[in-house]
């Protein structure tokens, strides 16, 4: 029988598409992909300004690359001669002076300027969950498995152990100038304290565990998520609730997160392979995409380990398929 609703149908389906088109990212490709790591990576970290990226892996143990000029700048070890010897965290300071890795139970300090380690702790009452480290490498920041977070003064030997957590520590971030840290874990708390006292200054409630704390480098935000549906800006200076990330699905994690250079937009990473760039007044997702996967698993995929803008305009990735990746987020 001929369909006379056809017309109506095409129509339909253009508007669709139109619709669809209108959808789609910016960002479905890369400018460009830098491979890091051959057979993956176990952890990254990138610059705040995307010049810098150290990663690492089974086959190169500590690599520091120079996005910028797409060359290998070190490749450092950490012992890294067993599955429990990997490099599972790192950071880079906010000025690029230092570089921070941590295995389950050492970590070192690393100068970015001549290479040289400038120091190597080791700790044994429980397991390392995540590092932050300051300018210069003047304050680090240990947040550990027994609910402890450790803020330590390489200079002087100085630890202050901040005790406020119940349960294991997932996620620390400290400002670059190691005054004030984040820290958040499964008990479904999230503190920012100060790291002279280890008072506390905002207590931030979820209603689940926290798995990503981050602090906006220029002192204007601070970042919560939790493992089912919050997600939260806060102002750093206030600790008012300024936006919550709005998103569909039942639940988002988040591997990596940044705060634009003007303060505008927020970057985050999932271990999903996605990438979006959200809207920090609203809490709107303004665009989203996939990082290369991983081709040599099944099924294919990849975590976004870290996340930074090179500018307002690019953004650049981190993911354990081993590749570093530039995209173009805004016209």
């Amino acid at each position: 029988m001929r369909n006379t609703n056809r017309p109506l149908i095409k129509a339909k389906l253009l508007f669709l598409l139109i619709l669809l088109s209108a959808c789609q990212p910016i960002a479905q490709q890369p400018l460009a992909r830098w491979q890091h790591a051959v057979e993956g990576a176990y952890a990254a970290n990138i610059s705040n300004d995307g010049k810098y990226s150290v990663v690492s892996s089974i086959h190169h143990g500590i690599s520091l690359w120079d996005i910028e000029a797409n060359a290998l700048k070190y490749n450092w070890s950490q012992q890294q001669n067993s599955a429990d010897n990997l490099v599972l965290a790192a950071d880079i300071a906010d000025n690029n002076s230092h570089a921070l890795t941590a295995n389950r139970h050492e970590f070192s300090l690393w100068n970015i300027e001549n290479g040289q380690s400038e120091g190597f702790w080791s700790i044994t009452e429980s397991t390392i969950r995540d590092v932050a480290i300051a300018n210069n490498g003047t304050y680090i920041l240990i947040g550990q498995s027994n609910g402890k977070v450790v803020h330590i003064t390489p200079g002087t030997g100085r630890r202050l152990e901040f005790l406020g957590h119940q349960e294991k520590i997932n996620a620390v971030d400290m400002l670059p100038n190691g005054r004030v840290a984040i820290s958040g874990g499964n008990d479904f708390v999230a503190y920012v304290w100060d790291t002279v006292s280890g008072q506390v200054i905002y207590r931030f409630n979820h209603p689940s565990r926290i798995t990503m704390v981050a602090l906006d480098a220029k002192g204007r935000y601070a970042f919560t998520a939790d493992s089912k549906k919050a997600a939260h800006i806060w102002d750093l200076k206030t600790g008012q609730l300024i936006s919550s990330l709005k998103y569909s699905n039942r639940q988002e994690v988040f591997s990596a997160v940044q705060f634009s250079p003007d303060g505008s937009l927020l970057l985050t990473g999932a271990p999903s392979r996605k990438v979006s760039v959200w809207a920090i007044a609203t809490g709107e997702r303004l665009t989203s995409w996939r990082v290369t996967p991983r081709e040599d698993i099944r099924p294919a995929g990849a975590v976004v380990y870290s996340v930074a803008f090179r500018d307002n305009t690019q953004v650049i990735t981190e993911s354990s398929s081993g590749y570093a990746e530039l995209w173009q987020v805004t016209n």
